[in-house]
């Protein structure tokens, strides 16, 4: 996971981070794995059973919309880096660069 990987480098840089969204995928032992490593609560995201149909899952539109912003850098179409770090910075500057120009 990107988020706790930052907080082991760059320690105290998640101070507000205290939940986190995560799909189905995720579950099991992972989450007791995070919750008593980082301090962080990962609540999973589960599609209900009953439905076979579309059905809008809650905070999973903000993680879809995030990754639909990412994919107006061309850089991280595919990953080209031999290094996850460089991914990594990769997806600080796309982020970096969304950001400023909202603030302009």
């Amino acid at each position: 996971m990107v988020l706790a990987y930052c907080c082991v480098i760059w320690p105290g840089s998640c101070k507000k981070l205290q939940k986190i969204w995560v799909d189905g995928g995720y579950g099991g032992r992972l989450v007791d794995w995070v919750t008593e490593r980082f301090k962080f609560c990962l609540v999973v995201v589960l599609h209900p059973r009953e439905t076979r149909k579309f059905v809008l899952l809650p905070r999973r539109w903000v993680v879809e919309r995030t990754f639909s912003w990412l994919n107006h850098s061309r850089r991280l179409s595919k990953s080209y880096e031999r290094l996850t770090r460089t991914d990594e910075t990769w997806v600080y500057i796309a982020m970096t660069r969304i950001m400023l120009r909202r603030l302009a």
